[in-house]
């Protein structure tokens, strides 16, 4: 039997992956860094090489006797510097998958995102077939992805049989490294003080890992398919987590001008700030996408929306037990208070406005 081969096996979505396919019967081999959260494997047969995915020679050794290769490594916070946004997500996918061609497996998996598509018009839903004019944000990660897609295409221009999926964001258990699911804790730790208007699309990381697999089994070489599932507007998502945690939600919407210069401002002070102008720019844009490629073409089916947000929030509620919100807690008087000064705002210049 040959060898599969899971880059970014410690993460929320490769950790997901790495389980379904020893279900599946495969011999999984797993690179790890030094300092990677091995928890999520425990108990898994797999076996373990240390590898960082810029290092060359590391992913050559890691690529002897596979057959099959699932690159789900990259590096996704909006915080990260464009230097190593594309130093990893770019220039790692060029390495492996290159050192993948080399190799000559039946079949490799590239873990792509949505971002790579870039938002749709507010108000609609993109498909795979969206042209990219996403560059025009000016943030780093969404561009990154872009380029690691087109490296990736090229690559399989060379004979290397690609398949691409392009999940939404991510939500589920196992997030150890508080990736994607960071709005859920946020939220939870009543961390998030405003929002904007904007929406997201919203997957399982169990529904993400499966349409890895359905992607190997009957994906078609060069084709890149979406993994999304229930289209959220931030209003909705956060009364949603609110029903479904106790918690309640933000109190306080803010227009976009007004969250990028208060972010721009908090950015400029010394500490950690509460939000960057990247992430309220991407948290205002149209996240937004339709899955009927991989529903028609892989048999895809994802799970029920409500039950990811109740796995999310349980999860939170048992690893970090203390430090989030209890059920029934409820936001800040002040920020109740600036809630309602500005939906009072709101609702005046609406009533003015011809």
């Amino acid at each position: 039997m040959g060898i599969t081969l899971v880059t970014g096996a410690t993460g929320l979505v490769g950790s997901h992956v790495t389980r379904l396919l020893v279900e599946r019967g495969d011999r999984v081999r797993v690179t790890t860094r030094v300092g990677s959260m091995t928890e999520q494997l425990a108990g898994l047969d797999v076996e373990t090489v240390r590898c960082d995915i810029l290092d060359r020679q590391a992913v050559r050794r890691a690529m002897r006797g596979v057959t099959r290769v699932f690159h789900v490594a990259g590096l996704t916070s909006l915080r990260a510097g464009e230097d190593s946004l594309f130093r990893v997500n770019v220039g790692g996918t060029r390495i492996v998958l290159e050192e993948a061609l080399r190799a000559e497996p039946e079949r490799v998996v590239y873990t792509s995102s949505v971002a790579a598509i870039g938002p749709a018009p507010r108000g609609a839903t993109a498909d795979e077939t969206q042209l990219f004019r996403a560059g025009r944000f000016g943030l780093p990660y969404v561009t990154s992805k872009h380029e690691a897609e087109s490296e990736a295409l090229r690559i399989a221009a060379h004979g290397l049989p690609l398949v691409i999926v392009n999940p939404a964001h991510v939500l589920g258990k196992g997030d150890v490294y508080h990736s994607s699911t960071e709005i859920v804790r946020r939220f939870l730790r009543r961390q998030i003080p405003a929002y904007v208007d904007g929406a997201l699309n919203v997957v399982d990381a169990e529904d993400v890992a499966r349409g890895h697999l359905l992607a190997d089994e009957h994906g078609r070489l060069g084709e890149r398919y979406i993994l999304g599932n229930r289209n959220f507007t931030l209003d909705r998502l956060f009364a949603d987590l609110g029903r479904l945690s106790g918690v309640e939600p933000p109190a306080v919407k803010l227009p976009l001008s007004v969250a990028l210069q208060l972010a721009a401002t908090a950015q400029a002070l010394p500490g950690k700030p509460v939000a960057t102008v990247g992430e309220v720019r991407a948290a205002s844009l149209w996240w937004a996408f339709r899955s009927t490629k991989a529903k028609r073409e892989l048999g895809w089916k994802p799970s029920h929306h409500e039950d990811t947000l109740v796995d999310t929030i349980e999860w939170y509620r048992r690893r970090e037990p203390g430090l989030l919100a209890e059920p029934g807690a409820r936001q800040p008087i002040a920020l109740r208070l600036a809630g309602f000064g500005v939906r009072r705002v709101a609702s005046a210049v609406s009533a003015l406005t011809p």
